[in-house]
């Protein structure tokens, strides 16, 4: 395989992925840009891509963040409110259960009280589908160092879910449920719904037939 076509293959397999990584740090705009350098990267060193190569795509995209927050960190921080915004008001866009939706809006709610450094571990793990040992070589920290990270960020995601979760049903209830009746007023006596109108009606009774003879008495 030529080193063209390696990098063909490459980009076509995980661009959506560093897009997807790199949008979660520093929004969409600056993440398109970010994404492009990464890959620019990758074409001059497409010998040194591993395999798989996402890890090290995301490595280098991370890399490209935080030259960015040296070099200019206003940019950086007017573009990372951009990618927590996105987080926080990212919408489900397949299914319309009730229930599901609480929980997806519950949970990012939760993922965005988090920190930068919290957030983006979970999100390495749970999104974007890489392996501990993997989200360690893209963070640049051994496996048992993101282990314990990784433990720790859950249990602050536990108890921030906690903390959002009851809101969100109580909202969702509120929403659900019918308005209730207006009180009478003054001097009114409450109306009584009437009961709903039954499947079958019977049929009034008819009245016995009668004939009449050329005298008209009935018979």
């Amino acid at each position: 395989m030529t080193h063209a076509q390696r990098f063909r293959d490459v980009y076509e397999e995980c661009y959506p992925r560093v897009l997807a990584y790199a949008t979660s740090l520093v929004g969409r705009q600056v993440g398109e840009d970010i994404t492009s350098e990464t890959f620019t990267v990758a074409w001059r060193r497409v010998r040194d891509i591993p395999q798989p190569a996402l890890p090290w795509l995301l490595g280098v995209a991370r890399n490209l963040v935080r030259e960015l927050r040296r070099r200019d960190s206003h940019q950086y921080a007017v573009a990372a409110q951009e990618a927590q915004r996105i987080s926080s008001g990212a919408r489900s866009d397949v299914g319309d259960v009730a229930a599901d939706v609480t929980d997806r809006e519950a949970a990012l709610q939760a993922l965005a009280s988090l920190s930068d450094a919290d957030r983006e571990l979970l999100t390495l793990i749970a999104w974007h589908g890489l392996s501990p040992k993997q989200a360690a070589r893209v963070l640049g920290c051994t496996i048992a160092t993101l282990t314990v990270r990784l433990h720790r960020a859950r249990r602050r995601l536990e108890k921030a879910l906690d903390a959002v979760s009851p809101a969100e049903t109580a909202s969702v209830t509120t929403a659900q449920a019918p308005p209730a009746p207006a009180p009478p007023a003054p001097g009114q006596t409450a109306q009584v719904p009437p009961a709903p109108a039954q499947a079958a009606q019977v049929p009034p009774a008819r009245a016995p037939h009668r004939s009449t003879d050329r005298k008209g008495a009935l018979t």
